[in-house]
């Protein structure tokens, strides 16, 4: 049989979720954010829980081929724009839009051929310090994307370094206020935390268009200051997997690499089909005194690992769940199969992480199977 571990995908809470982030920005549009493949979902496994969005976000040419392959018609939205003359080329033949973000865009723009004018998004540096034009010198490549026949719509955008955090975006909207007021298009400022925080009391981070991205696929923005609950978000990926060996150790037995653990006294051991190699974090605590407990649900009930995570194993404590044993379920993160709810978050924590790295880290070697 095959090795008794696996993800699931759940394409209700998917949707769910997108409902969610509509309810949080009223007559806003939604990009569906399907980048990292689909935050480590799949894109193909994940699109039909998405498909209610009025588009896709993305990163580079093959993944919107392949929602294209999907049948979907409506706009795709490359957030980092292309990365050579060449990829304007496919853009015009799929109809992408694509995000403006230096100079060199705009000029291979302007060498481009193309028979029908491209959608671009063009981004500003409002504070993150990652990619986009300083506020100083936004309206003047508006004015030259603006003068091109090979553009038609412009949306104006910037990204927040802050949205889930006490300093907020208070100071990137101003910047971006003012550095495109007046500007005619489209607006979009807002990923899942601004969303969720601010878009419902504030018309201008509504916009045009919101990006939810994390808050999609069953994570909360802000954790630990809220969770998954507060937010009416469902976990939309569930690791399991089964215990495949039991051991019994008495106090002063040491479990796992390095001796981490010790036991205190006469314990019950569960060994999971489950490791780093499957995508869980090597880092978390082990049951070390002194140390937060590392959760798990072992049939549906939440029990702790003890023990390094080694490469294809963790160990954990049955010693208080006397019925679990030998083929027990362990949910690593996500939903029991008898719907208790182990938030992502909270292994994320464990690993001085966040949620988005645990999903997209899920190994290939683990089977995934997609549910309703």
């Amino acid at each position: 049989m095959p090795r008794p571990i696996q993800a699931v995908i759940h394409t209700e809470a998917l949707a769910h979720n997108l409902r969610r982030a509509r309810v949080a920005a009223p007559d806003a549009r939604a990009w569906a954010v399907v980048k990292a493949n689909a935050y480590g979902h799949g894109i193909e496994r994940a699109f039909e829980g998405l498909r209610a969005a009025d588009g896709f976000a993305l990163l580079d040419l093959a993944e919107a081929e392949r929602v294209r392959a999907l049948g979907w018609r409506g706009p795709v939205l490359l957030l980092e724009g292309v990365f050579e003359p060449r990829d304007l080329e496919l853009c015009s033949r799929l109809g992408l839009w694509h995000t403006v973000h230096h100079e060199a865009q705009i000029d291979w723009l302007a060498a481009h051929k193309t028979h029908a004018p491209h959608t671009v998004v063009l981004k500003m540096n409002s504070g993150m310090n990652r990619l986009g034009f300083r506020p100083e010198a936004y309206r003047a490549a508006w004015a030259r994307l603006n003068a091109l026949p090979q553009v038609g719509e412009i949306v104006l955008a910037t990204h927040f370094s802050d949205a889930d955090g006490p300093r907020g975006i208070a100071h990137q909207m101003r910047a971006f206020a003012e550095a495109s007021r007046d500007l005619p298009g489209e607006r979009s400022v807002a990923n899942s935390a601004a969303a969720l925080r601010f878009a419902g009391s504030d018309e201008a981070v509504r916009a045009d268009w919101i990006r939810p991205g994390i808050m999609v696929y069953g994570s909360s923005p802000d954790f630990p200051v809220h969770d998954i609950d507060h937010w009416g978000l469902q976990p939309t990926m569930s690791l399991r997997a089964r215990v495949i060996g039991v051991q019994a150790v008495q106090a002063g037995d040491t479990v796992g690499y390095a001796s981490r653990f010790t036991a205190p006294g006469p314990m019950r051991i569960g060994v999971v089909a489950c490791g780093y190699a499957d995508g869980y974090p090597r880092v978390v605590p082990c049951g070390e005194p002194g140390t937060p407990p590392t959760p798990v649900l072992v049939d549906g009930r939440r029990s702790r690992i003890i023990g390094r995570v080694s490469m294809d194993m963790i160990t954990v404590d049955l010693t208080d769940l006397p019925d679990a044993g030998l083929d027990s379920e362990v949910t690593l993160w996500g939903r029991a199969s008898g719907g208790q709810v182990l938030p992502i978050d909270e292994i994320a924590q464990a690993a001085g992480t966040v949620g988005y790295e645990l999903l997209c880290a899920l190994a290939p070697r683990v089977p995934v199977r997609v549910e309703p």
